[in-house]
């Protein structure tokens, strides 16, 4: 009897801890992004709560891409930090190179989870850096947040994202319009017979 191989698998609750725990060690909170959350909603939703921005916040960082993302990010910042990447790339990551998009790139990824209408909340962020993308920029304290701000503003955008879909979707109950929730996980238990588990 030959030895199968047994094929890769991490833990998913164990890559949603290294994440948590990543932003904490690079001194990022969750409340330091559901104060973004608040600032680019508050004109829409004068009545939305910090509780509503952070549960938000939350389930953005519960999405394994966003997780996957903030992990990858994070290590390369550090990597930076301890000079540890080859030439040019060190220089460019070291210097947040004016021609260098790549952190952008990677926060696309988070900002595209919850559709295209946090690209606007995204560009605002990134452009303004408040709150905590400030701290994250400044260059004086010795830390590298190449990676990182961009990372916070798109977590922020795609939680602003995910408010306003819920908004619209509260909207269309209250006036008994037919909806069609937009998480797939949301559609998938509605499609299935209470009898039944989804695949």
């Amino acid at each position: 009897m030959t030895d199968a191989k047994i094929p890769y698998s991490l833990n998913s609750k164990a890559v949603a801890e290294a994440t948590r725990f990543w932003l904490q060690k690079r001194g990022v909170t969750i409340l330091e992004i559901a104060e973004l959350v608040m600032l680019l909603q508050k004109k829409y939703y004068p009545n939305l709560t910090m509780e509503e921005c952070v549960h938000n916040v939350e389930m953005v960082l519960s999405k394994r891409e966003v997780q996957n993302a903030v992990l990858t990010g994070i290590q390369l910042d550090v990597l930076a930090e301890e000079g540890k990447l080859f030439a040019p790339l060190q220089d460019m990551i070291e210097n947040d190179e004016g021609l260098y998009g790549v952190d952008e790139i990677l926060a696309f990824s988070i900002v595209n989870v919850y559709g295209s209408i946090g690209f606007t909340n995204y560009g605002y962020v990134d452009k303004l850096k408040p709150g905590v993308l400030e701290r994250l920029n400044d260059k004086t304290i010795g830390q590298i947040h190449t990676y990182l701000d961009d990372i916070v503003g798109a977590v922020a955008a795609a939680a602003s994202s995910r408010i306003a879909h819920r908004k619209q979707a509260e909207r269309e109950q209250e006036l008994g319009l037919p909806h069609a929730p937009e998480d797939v996980e949301e559609a998938a238990r509605r499609s299935v017979p209470e009898n039944e588990e989804p695949e």
